[in-house]
Order: structure tokens, then sequence, then C-alpha cells
């Protein structure tokens, strides 16, 4: 009974070590991604939108600090 298991633990080593090594070896590498390509329109067009919205933010807030608090008919 213990040279079963004795056998077993050795059949069971070389076979993970048999699996690690055939995947390493037919493993492809990876192609490398392709560089960051940014010709700044992202950015030219990111400012206007947070100018946009800023103003926006000031307009609400003027608009709520002038405005009366209660309409009265």
């Amino acid at each position: 009974m213990a040279i079963s298991t004795v056998s077993f633990g050795v059949v069971g080593l070389f076979a993970l070590v048999f699996a690690i090594s055939l995947s390493s070896i037919q493993a492809l590498a990876l192609a490398p991604a392709p560089a960051p390509v940014s010709d700044g329109t992202t950015i030219d067009q990111g400012i206007p939108y947070a100018l946009m919205l800023v103003a926006l933010a000031l307009t609400y807030l003027i608009h709520n600090l002038y405005s009366p608090s209660s309409f009265s008919f």
C-alpha cells in the first residue's frame, strides 16, 4: 500500500513538471502593444468642454444669487 502512494506521488510530480515545462516550450511571445498616439485633438476638445461647464456653473450660481427666493403673485 505504501508503494502505491509513493509511486502515485512520483507520477503526479513528474506530470506536474512535464506540464509546466511543456507549456513554457509552446508558449508564444506576446506581440508588443502599439504605442499610444495622441495628436492633441482630445485635449483641444476637452478644454472648451471644461470651460463650458465652468460657465454653466457660474451662470447657475449667479442666477440663484440675484433671483428672488419666493415668487408672489
